[in-house]
């Protein structure tokens, strides 16, 4: 099998692993917004299925499909199948592409350290720590806080980016044409980036504001702005419907992961 058609099945499984975190995701935000306890981040929904039965060796297969999913997205940034850093918007596109896949490639080695039993970050939102965390060993750096306001200013970026995919429907151009779509996957995935949106600018402004207040522990994640969502007016309500967002955004992964159309060039070619 050639190379790019490898990378191609690790893509589509990586689509399908994306889908199940974020339907973990939504799931236990569904709870939280219902019971009033904590909702969790990726890395929490990943560990909650330590325990089940063959709970491992389904982290260490989602573990894969992230991997995968990590590499087409890199590989997007790196080569540029389709040319699009011929304007300004295809450029940005090739940033989102690679901060995509650096957070997927980080999400699989927690996936693969958590089936290996190995010691990780514990809690509700796990991912709200490293952000913490590597927020604050940046803003040490010299010019540290402008650039943690910068990486505030991207996820808005890839906030919009997003509630135009939701508010336009774009994402549908990106599915297999050959068979007609349900209505109701176009819904779904409105829905869906439009919850993802909403949680991206809330990240985005949680860096700005610690870069601002010089505290990085007021950076952070999906966790923390799902808790934020919780501890608004009406909170349960926002949470319940964001959750609701995140878990159509998972089948909707699950639909990409069997229809969207993929072209993946791998690195060297000639590999069979």
């Amino acid at each position: 099998m050639h190379a790019s058609h490898r990378l191609t099945l690790l893509a589509r499984l990586g689509f399908a692993a994306r889908g199940v975190v974020y339907i973990l995701v939504g799931w236990f935000a569904l709870e939280a917004a219902r019971t009033g306890g904590q909702p969790v981040d990726n890395q929490a929904a990943l560990a909650s299925l330590v325990d089940e039965p063959l709970g491992r060796a389904l982290l260490l297969v989602i573990a894969l499909g992230l991997l995968g999913y990590a590499m087409w997205r890199l590989l997007e940034a790196a080569l540029d199948p389709e040319q699009r850093s011929k304007s300004t918007k295809g450029k940005l596109e090739r940033a989102g592409s690679a901060i995509s896949g650096i957070t997927h490639l980080m999400l699989a080695v927690y996936a693969v350290r958590l089936a290996m039993h190995d010691t990780v970050a514990g809690g509700a939102a796990p991912g709200d720590s490293s952000a913490q965390g590597w927020s604050a060993w940046l803003m040490a750096q010299p010019g540290g806080t402008l650039l943690l306001i910068l990486v505030g200013v991207v996820l808005f970026i890839v906030a919009a980016a997003q509630a135009t995919k939701s508010w336009k429907a774009t994402f549908m151009r990106d599915l297999d044409g050959g068979a007609p779509v349900p209505g109701y996957v176009r819904i779904a995935g409105r829905i869906g980036y439009g919850a993802r949106a909403l949680v991206f600018a809330l990240i985005g402004w949680f860096f700005i504001r610690a870069a601002l207040h010089a505290n990085p522990d007021e950076a952070g994640g999906m966790g923390q702005a799902l808790r934020e969502l919780q501890g608004q007016h009406y909170g349960p309500v926002l949470l319940g419907l964001v959750a609701v967002g995140l878990f159509l955004f998972g089948l909707f992964s699950l639909v990409e992961a069997r229809f969207r159309r993929l072209k993946v060039v791998a690195p060297t070619s000639g590999i069979g």
